[in-house]
C-alpha cells in the first residue's frame, strides 16, 4: 500500500504538469501585456503638455515652489527611472499619494473598487441569463417573425453608444416622462450598497442593454450550429425528444463560445462602465479616473490603468482555462503538446534504461 502512494503521486504530477506549463505561459503573456499597457500610459501621461506640479500648486505658484515639488515627486528624473521606480513600488502595493487630494492612492482606489465590482456583478446577473434564454429562443424559432424583427433590433441597440442609452433611460424613467428613479447614482457611504439598489437600476440597465445584443446573437448562432450538427441529427433519428436534444446536446456545446463572449463582454465593460459611471455620477473607478485625468493626477491614473488592464487579462485567462477544460479536443491538445516536457523521476529513468 505504501509503495503504491509514490506512484500515485508521480501519476498526479505527470497529469498536472502540462496544465501548469500552459497556465504559466498564458500568465506570462498576460503579464507582458499589462507591462506594455502601463508603459504606454506612463509615457502618455508624461508627454502631456501640462505640468503635474503646476497643476497641484496652481498657475500663480512661484517657479521655485514648482521645482521643489517636481523634485519631491521625482519628476526631474529620467523617464525610464521614474517608470522603473513606480513599477517596483506597484509590485509591493505602493502607488503613491494622490496629487489632488493627498489621500493614498491604494485607499482611494479601494473605496471605489467595491462600487464598480457591484455594478459589474449585477450586470452579469442580468445579462448572462437573459442572453442564454433569448438566444436559445431565437435559435429554436429561427427565421420566424420574432427572429426577423429581433436581429435588426439587436444590431441597432449594439450600435448605440452607452452614454446615449443612459441619457435615454434618464429621460424616460428619471426626468422627462416618469420620475420613478434617481437621475444620478450618488451612493451614501454611511449605508450598505445593497440597501441603495434604486440608485443602481439605471446604471445596471444601461450596461445590460449595451452588452446584451452581442451575447444574444452569439448564443443564437452557436445554438443553431449545434442544432444543425451531425450528432444532433443522429439523436433525432434515434427518436430522442426535441427538448432533450436541446438541453442535453445543443446547449452544452453552445455554452463554449459564450464563455469567450462573456469574457470579451466584461473586458469591454471594464472600460465601458467608466463611461456609464460618469454619466450617472456613480462613485466608482470611472468617475475617479475621469477626475484624475481632468486634474492630471498621474499616480491615480497609473494605478487605475494597471488595475483595469490586470482585470481584463485575468478575465480572459479564466475564460481560456474554462474553454480548454470543457473542450475535449483542446484539452487533449494541451496534454499532448506538453507530454514530452513532463519531468521524469529517477526511478522512472532507471526502469526505462533497464528495459532498453
Amino acid at each position: 500500500m505504501t509503495a503504491a502512494r509514490p506512484s500515485l503521486r508521480r501519476a498526479g504530477a505527470a497529469r498536472a504538469w502540462p496544465w501548469v506549463r500552459w497556465l504559466a505561459r498564458r500568465a506570462a503573456y498576460g503579464a507582458l501585456i499589462v507591462l506594455a499597457v502601463t508603459a504606454i500610459v506612463f509615457v502618455a501621461t508624461q508627454a502631456l503638455p501640462s505640468d503635474p506640479a503646476r497643476a497641484v500648486l496652481g498657475p500663480d505658484a512661484p517657479e521655485s515652489s514648482v521645482r521643489t515639488l517636481r523634485a519631491q515627486l521625482g519628476l526631474d528624473r529620467p523617464l525610464a527611472d521614474q517608470y522603473l521606480s513606480w513599477l517596483a513600488a506597484a509590485t509591493h502595493g505602493r502607488f503613491g499619494v494622490s496629487l489632488d487630494s493627498g489621500v493614498p492612492v491604494a485607499r482611494l482606489v479601494g473605496e471605489r473598487l467595491g462600487n464598480s465590482l457591484l455594478l459589474l456583478a449585477l450586470t452579469a446577473l442580468v445579462v448572462i441569463p437573459f442572453a442564454l434564454v433569448a438566444g436559445t429562443a431565437l435559435a429554436v424559432k429561427r427565421d420566424s417573425l420574432a427572429d426577423r424583427v429581433a436581429l435588426p433590433a439587436l444590431v441597432l441597440v449594439k450600435a448605440t453608444p452607452e452614454f446615449a442609452i443612459g441619457i435615454v433611460l434618464v429621460m424616460l424613467f428619471a426626468t422627462t416622462v416618469f420620475q420613478w428613479l434617481p437621475a444620478v447614482s450618488l451612493l451614501d457611504p454611511a449605508h450598505a450598497r445593497l440597501a441603495q439598489l434604486d440608485y443602481l437600476v439605471l446604471p445596471v440597465a444601461t450596461l445590460a442593454i449595451a452588452s446584451a445584443p452581442y451575447l444574444v446573437r452569439l448564443v443564437r448562432g452557436a445554438t443553431i450550429d449545434a442544432l444543425d450538427s451531425d450528432y444532433v441529427a443522429a439523436a433525432r433519428l434515434r427518436g430522442i425528444p426535441e427538448r432533450r436534444i436541446l438541453w442535453r446536446h445543443a446547449l452544452p456545446n453552445a455554452l463554449l463560445p459564450m464563455i469567450h463572449g462573456v469574457a470579451l463582454t466584461f473586458g469591454v465593460l471594464a472600460g465601458g462602465s467608466l463611461v456609464v459611471e460618469v454619466v450617472f455620477t456613480y462613485p466608482g473607478l470611472g468617475t475617479a479616473l475621469n477626475a484624475a485625468i481632468n486634474v492630471r493626477d498621474v499616480p491615480v491614473i497609473q494605478a487605475l490603468v494597471l488595475l483595469i488592464a490586470t482585470a481584463v487579462v485575468a478575465i480572459n485567462l479564466v475564460a481560456d482555462l474554462l474553454a480548454v477544460r470543457l473542450t475535449p479536443r483542446r484539452r487533449t491538445a494541451v496534454t499532448d503538446r506538453h507530454a514530452r516536457s513532463v519531468p521524469r523521476f529517477p526511478s522512472e529513468r532507471t526502469t526505462e534504461g533497464r528495459s532498453r
